[in-house]
């Protein structure tokens, strides 16, 4: 006899999410694609650090972690005219299906002794460019099939099993690298893409989309967030903020490898750390609707930088790792509130376009941040940079806390 949920899980604001029947049959696909990523997080740079030239490794690994979601940005441009009138589930597979060809090549080269750092890059940048318009059907689908009030519970769901993915899928990849080499990795987290794939083809069913309006040109999306000040200004703060997080993807490889003389392992255990911190911070996200959007995202950018001072700082490895823990706790709130004010501030028929432009913009700041980083650990070294990078962002929170202090008492 199946058992029935108590009333307190009824009572949850998940209980609308992991109750909806569609959502169920999407959201196991959902998770395998989410845990490859995870073991990708590691496997991206550490192959990087592989096959480059010793004397130029900080420069591919930043290259590598750029490319694997600066062409995004690109694809989110140049590619509205064609998939703007694509159904959201054939967005999501259409971008799976591409990212399953071009990760599934970087194995398949490595293989036959074929793989250059360059012919890496190319294949890296490949596999996102259709990132941005992935995740923007990801997201409109989740907005049309609940009602506004459950759009928040939403995300913090999908927010949930990618954070989930930071947990399981860093060591899991520490342990591949160790058995059959980083793009072992890469080849498990291409068929990821392909569950992913099959899930939204054969398990959404045929959606007949609108075709755009006048104002639905390829910059659409930019234009609702160009005239929404709310839109805007999250925007803003949230390129600033992964731009200045960028560093870090190369800073804390090169840390473990370099300065600490540390394997993979290590490394693995940095992303655990967060994506446990943020597992928690995903379960508590669902409960912060009613506290006020901007002193919350402030807050937690401020916060955010504070709690990565302890590895620039050069603390005792535990004392960093917890710090890593504790930023990951005020990850999914951030990402989730910013995605709601989109969900429900943007026009019903123009959501797709806004979500990917606002994609676009995010995906486009951890790049430029990532290759940034590797100047910055040429100039800083790799602690260095860890330093400046935490500094900056909470100097970024407390002038957004400022700005937004100010704004609100010409308002009222």
């Amino acid at each position: 006899m199946p058992l029935k949920p108590t009333h307190t899980v009824r009572a949850s604001p998940y209980w609308p999410v992991i109750s909806h029947p569609r959502l169920r049959r999407l959201l196991p696909g959902f998770a395998v694609s989410s845990l490859g990523d995870g073991m990708a997080v590691v496997a991206v740079s550490w192959l990087a650090i592989e096959i480059a030239p010793a004397a130029e490794r900080g420069m591919w690994v930043a290259l590598a972690a750029a490319a694997y979601t600066l062409s995004g940005a690109v694809g989110a441009v140049l590619l509205g005219r064609l998939l703007r009138h694509r159904s959201p589930a054939q967005l999501v597979a259409c971008d799976a299906l591409l990212r399953a060809t071009a990760l599934g090549a970087i194995p398949a080269c490595h293989a036959f002794g074929m793989l250059s750092i360059e012919l890496y890059v190319v294949l890296l940048a490949t596999s996102s460019v259709l990132h941005s318009w992935g995740q923007s059907g990801i997201y409109t689908f989740l907005a049309r099939l609940l009602p506004e009030r459950d759009h928040l519970a939403g995300n913090a769901v999908l927010s949930s099993v990618g954070s989930l993915s930071t947990v399981f899928g860093p060591p899991l990849a520490g342990a591949l690298i160790v058995w059959g080499g980083a793009a072992t990795v890469i080849a498990v987290d291409a068929a990821t893409f392909l569950v992913l794939a099959a899930t939204f083809l054969f398990g959404v069913p045929h959606e007949n989309v609108p075709a755009p309006g006048e104002g639905s040109s390829r910059t659409a999306g930019f234009a609702v967030i160009r005239r929404t000040p709310a839109l805007l200004g999250m925007l803003s703060l949230s390129f600033a903020f992964f731009c200045l997080f960028g560093p870090v993807y190369v800073a804390l490889p090169l840390h473990v490898s370099d300065d600490l003389g540390s394997p993979a392992g290590l490394l693995a255990a940095f992303y655990t750390a967060f994506g446990v911190g943020a597992v928690l911070g995903s379960v508590l996200t669902g409960y912060v609707s009613r506290l006020r959007m901007w002193p919350t995202t402030t807050g937690i950018v401020i916060a955010f930088g504070a709690l990565l001072l302890p590895a620039g700082l050069g603390a005792p490895t535990t004392a960093a790792i917890v710090g890593f823990a504790a930023a990951g706790l005020l990850w999914p709130p951030y990402a989730s509130l910013s995605t709601a004010l989109f969900q429900r501030s943007a026009p019903r028929e123009l959501l797709p376009q806004t979500l990917a432009a606002s994609s676009a913009v995010r995906v486009l700041s951890v790049p430029l941040g990532t290759a940034l980083g590797g100047p910055l650990v040429t100039v800083f070294g790799a602690r260095g940079t860890l330093l400046v990078s935490a500094a900056s962002i909470t100097v970024l929170g407390l002038a957004a806390a400022c700005a937004a202090h100010v704004a609100q008492k010409r308002g009222s």
